[in-house]
């Protein structure tokens, strides 16, 4: 059957025909043309984009009541020009703004006015720059009040421009990393005042109320006691390559930049991010994105509600009440929100079928990268997943979802609790061959719920997670996953190696785990590689013909319904020689992790 093509440029018009010759300029013009075309389909509808950075003005929001799906058992695809083959296009979706009118100052540091815009991120050159920051708390004696802090430093008072500051709490609980904005600081010669916004900081004082009973400990716990972290001020711009954002004047903030080697006005490229969605669908099918580069967009939720209050992966709180979780008299209690707000992404698709995004790069995110919820087939394909604050894939209340051969690292950078791959109260989803390394806490997180079933996570590659928080793991389940083991979840396959900071899990099936079985995977360098104990406790899971490097507190006196059997326990030291060695092990390996590529 013919192919319909349409063809965008930047060097394109959008009163062109979106031919080859005569390109389309925009996105939106080529999606009217397609919206033209779809009725009566005879053939794919392919969109070729030309190489270059496409910048949106307004996000790209697919809807099937407006004509984006494909009929008549065809598809519409989007793609970068020559897909799949060698010339492939080097094609940039950006929701960002290129800041011009810089001047320099005395010290080097670069200025420019950028109205109301108040980044997070900032690109330049093409790579992602740090936020001023300074890394070792605050100067001095300090102290929690009801309404911040007090310290006997005088030297907070000479920072300009507090309500940009915000302050960063890593283990605020050991799975959390808390953000609260400053709203103002005052003092004299002897001691300084800090007011954080509220009512931000009262939730917070609500939500991390906990504690923790260790061996003759007094369970006294206070992860607010102090930032670890402060970000965005003027006053932290000591290192190249470094950005904050003043915010004085209302509608008249100054972006402020101190340059790397190198790096000259004129010459060199800022790029801050602007929409808060790049892409989204809601109820479309037969839909197909491929070969893009997704970048530079932004969000804006720590701004409206005065700081992120996590909890849990994807999880944070942001309204109603707070719930009381009691962990044991010998243990201690935490607090989690009642009704928990999920992070968004700056790619979403709702309500979908048949649609797949194959080939791209998400990157210079700062939201999640790529959320589906309450779709059915989904397929995310050899995608990369880098330099975003938030996850990299999540997939919410969804039905046979594949997530397969992908490529996820360095996410996390803002939000660090959050999954690499996350996969929320979804039925027959596959997360397979896929590769996740250097990520802040969990590799690949599986909640189950009511509509969990049938989950399979097989065959991937999870490499030095749980850089900065504690208590988790490269492959993380929790809760019952279906009804069964005939119809629960199966962990087959997977490689993790190093788990890195203290009181983690290579493989932890947690808070209630049931029905899952663990079937032939590899665990090296882990503080240990699964656990038996947890509250709420875990019942008939399977943990078969695995192979790691030490033995499970518990291994002998498993919980009555909890399989332990056929495992393997090796060497430390020579673990990899080990493992190679054994068949069962060298096949496991050499599966594991993205297909087609040369190792």
């Amino acid at each position: 059957m013919p192919e319909i093509r349409f063809f965008v440029s930047p060097v394109g018009r959008d009163d062109w025909p979106g031919t080859a010759e005569q390109p389309f300029a925009s996105p939106k013009a080529a999606q009217k043309a397609v919206r033209a075309a779809t009725a009566t389909m005879t053939g794919d509808v392919i969109v070729s984009f030309s190489a270059g950075v496409h910048r949106l003005d307004e996000p790209l929001v697919f809807t099937d009541t407006q004509g984006d799906s494909g009929s008549n058992g065809f598809r519409v695809i989007y793609q970068a020009a020559d897909y799949g083959t060698a010339d492939q296009a080097e094609v940039e979706l950006s929701g960002g703004r290129e800041i011009t009118g810089w001047t320099t100052g005395d010290d080097g540091v670069w200025t420019a006015p950028i109205g109301d815009l108040a980044p997070r991120q900032l690109t330049v050159d093409g790579k992602p720059v740090a936020r001023a920051a300074r890394t070792d708390g605050l100067p001095g004696n300090v102290t929690k009040t009801a309404t911040g802090y007090v310290t006997d430093s005088a030297e907070p008072q000479s920072w300009p421009d507090p309500s940009g500051l915000e302050f960063v709490y890593p283990g605020v609980y050991p799975w959390s990393e808390a953000r609260l904005a400053v709203a103002s600081i005052s003092g004299d010669a002897s001691s300084t005042t800090i007011t954080m916004a509220q009512p931000a900081f009262d939730h917070a004082k609500s939500l991390y109320d906990a504690k923790w009973y260790g061996a003759g400990g007094d369970g006294a716990w206070d992860g607010l006691a102090a930032p670890s972290t402060l970000e965005n001020n003027v006053a932290f711009l000591t290192g190249p390559g470094t950005f904050a954002v003043s915010r004085t004047d209302t509608g008249d903030h100054v972006l402020h930049y101190r340059p790397r080697p190198g790096e000259e006005i004129g010459e060199t490229s800022v790029v801050a991010p602007v929409l808060e969605t790049l892409i989204s669908a809601r109820g479309v099918h037969d839909l197909v994105l491929r070969g893009f580069s997704f970048t530079d967009a932004t969000w804006s939720g720590p701004a409206r509600t005065g700081g992120y209050l996590h909890y849990h992966g994807n999880a944070r709180y942001e309204r109603g009440d707070f719930q009381k979780i009691d962990l044991g008299a010998d243990v201690g209690y935490v607090h989690v929100p009642a009704e928990p707000v999920q992070l968004p992404a700056n790619v979403s698709l709702t309500s979908v079928s048949r649609v797949s995004l194959e080939g791209n790069h998400f990157t210079r995110l700062g939201a999640g990268g790529l959320l589906i919820e309450d779709a059915t087939d989904v397929r995310i394909l050899a995608n990369v997943f880098d330099e975003i604050s938030g996850s990299g894939i999540a997939v919410h209340t969804s039905t046979r979802a594949t997530v397969e051969d992908n490529l996820v690292h360095h996410i996390g950078t803002e939000y660090r609790g959050s999954p690499a791959v996350l996969v929320v109260e979804s039925g027959e989803t596959v997360v397979a061959h896929n590769e996740i390394r250097d990520v802040p806490h969990n590799g690949i997180v599986v909640t189950g719920g009511e509509r969990a079933k049938g989950t399979q996570v097989i065959s991937n590659l999870v490499e030095r997670s749980m850089g900065k928080l504690m208590d988790g793991g490269g492959i993380y389940l929790s809760a019952p996953q279906g009804s069964s083991f005939t119809g629960g979840a199966l962990v087959r396959g997977n490689v993790i190696r190093d788990v890195l900071t203290s009181y983690n899990f290579g493989l932890y099936t947690d808070y209630g785990a049931a029905w899952i079985t663990v079937l032939g995977n590899i665990v090296h360098r882990a503080d240990a590689p699964i656990v038996l104990q947890v509250g709420p406790p875990m019942e008939n899971v399977a943990f078969v013909g695995n192979f790691w490097d030490a033995l499970p507190d518990g291994y002998d006196t498993p919980p009555e319904t909890v399989t332990v059997a056929g495992n393997t326990v090796l060497p430390k030291e020579s673990f990899d020689e080990a493992v190679r060695a054994d068949p069962a092990g060298a096949d496991i390996l050499a599966r594991a992790g993205r297909r087609g590529l040369e190792r």
